[in-house]
């Protein structure tokens, strides 16, 4: 079987650009992912009260959160990154 050329259900698309779509499509879920566990974490920790708006204390609760989460998943990332070297 030759593997070089596309396959009738990639259509006129190379390999790598499968690949390249693929990617974009994961890197689409894993943003979506994130951002739903941050809300969620967040909503959770600093909103006891849910209204139509933040109180002060709201929101810059949900920034620290927001701040420290993001903080963490950038040095997990690079621990992840530099131990498959």
């Amino acid at each position: 079987m030759d593997y070089s050329s596309p396959s009738p259900s990639m259509g006129s698309k190379s390999p790598e650009a499968v690949m390249q779509q693929v990617q974009a499509q994961l890197n689409q879920a894993y943003a979506e992912e994130f951002i739903e566990t941050l809300r969620g974490k967040c909503f959770d920790k600093c909103i006891t009260k849910p209204g139509s708006s933040l109180g002060s204390g709201e929101s810059s609760c949900i920034s620290r959160c927001v701040d420290r989460y993001m903080e963490a998943t950038a040095i997990v990332s690079r621990s992840l990154f530099s131990q498959q070297r």
